[in-house]
């Protein structure tokens, strides 16, 4: 690595990866993402303000207010039906520019108590977003604080959110090859080594626990992904809730059912990119196995509720009145807020798409808008 590729993130992060590959051989898809989004220095997160409509990609609550507004009335209604604790912790995992929670507190007022009972926790591997998000909540009349993950999130009721969270978890991808799951790997191009290449890997064992029930005997040529990370936010939220009374909802997109297939993709300036190209400038994401999900967390000892399209949900919590509402208001902006509530709620937009599902503390009262997981 030159002198100048130490300030270059890009060439660093290649560098790294070229390095681990040589003494390691292949890596798991999973070490190449976590390379490229979390590496402390140089990786995507530890680098970038990615959120916006200039930047690579854009979310719900950037997209409308009405998002957050309507999750901050949600979270008030758990409060209460939780029997308003005096104090509660409020906490976003991956809370981009503090946008969501911005507007869910400016809603949490209407709520007699609820903003007075509130403490918020952000969890954040970006220090650059922190900083955007510091500066969006400077006003926020309540505690804010950060952790370094969800297992230092403040001890206590809690209220926990995850929007487009589980997504960027690293993800592992198996190969059914001659009848068993192979790791699918990256290594150096052989044609040129300034670039990576996806190759096949070692025998993964028939009992794998991440390998989805419904696909382990599917036919050779299968790819089927495995999310530990998944795992990882299931056992955290088990051992916190049995302490501790609280839900968790996450909003992100994938699949209901488990289903085989390549679904890592990497964003660019709102544009899909190679993966493994240029590892550090994009954001790589897969889709959530929801069905996988919420079979761990409830053999966890969780209580799961949905998943329910996004759509539906939001619709459930009065969106298109918010949505009339905001119209009636701004009557200048009626067009725009008409293409916000299409946008989230759509079948063809994000509607269906994105999923919603709560994880939460074994007898709690149901949350809103949400079924029983029965699966």
């Amino acid at each position: 690595m030159t002198e100048a590729d130490e300030f270059n993130p890009a060439a660093r992060i290649a560098a790294n990866l070229r390095a681990r590959m040589a003494s390691q051989g292949p890596l798991p898809v999973s070490v190449f993402m976590m390379e490229a989004l979390f590496d402390p220095m140089a990786g995507y997160y530890a680098t970038r303000d990615p959120i916006g409509a200039g930047n690579d990609f854009i979310t719900a609550p950037e997209i409308s207010q009405m998002f957050g507004e309507l999750l901050g009335l949600w979270a008030a209604q758990c409060w209460q039906d939780m029997g308003s604790p005096e104090s509660l912790v409020l906490a976003e995992l991956g809370p981009g520019k503090g946008t969501m929670m911005a507007d869910m507190l400016r809603a949490a007022r209407a709520v007699p108590g609820f903003a007075d009972a509130l403490k918020v926790s952000l969890v954040e591997a970006s220090a650059a977003l922190k900083m955007v998000q510091g500066q969006t909540l400077a006003r926020a009349g309540v505690p804010v604080g950060w952790a370094k993950s969800l297992e230092t999130i403040p001890a206590g009721p809690a209220i926990i959110f995850g929007n487009e969270f589980l997504d960027c978890l690293p993800v592992r991808q198996a190969v059914r090859v001659d009848g068993q799951w192979r790791e699918r790997c990256v290594t150096l191009h052989p044609d040129d080594e300034s670039r990576f290449a996806f190759v096949t890997g070692p025998v993964i064992a028939e009992d794998d626990p991440f390998i989805p029930e419904a696909l382990r005997d599917s036919p050779d040529g299968t790819l089927v992904e495995l999310r530990p990370g998944d795992a990882q936010v299931v056992d955290a939220l088990a051992a916190r809730f049995s302490d501790h009374p609280g839900h968790a909802l996450f909003i992100d997109y994938g699949p209901s059912l488990s289903e085989p297939g390549d679904t890592l993709q990497a964003i660019r300036e709102h544009q899909k990119v190679d993966p493994l190209d240029a590892p550090g400038t994009a954001d790589l994401t897969a889709r959530v196995d929801f069905d996988t999900l919420a079979q761990r967390a409830r053999a966890a000892g969780l209580d799961v509720y949905g998943p329910v399209e996004q759509g539906a949900f939001l619709k459930s919590l009065g969106m298109e009145q918010r949505a009339a509402a905001l119209a009636a208001s701004r009557p200048d902006q009626r067009g725009v807020i008409a293409r916000q509530l299409h946008r989230l709620t759509a079948g063809e937009e994000m509607g269906v798409l994105f999923k919603v599902i709560a994880l939460s503390a074994p007898g709690m009262p149901a949350p809103p808008g949400l079924e029983p997981f029965t699966g």
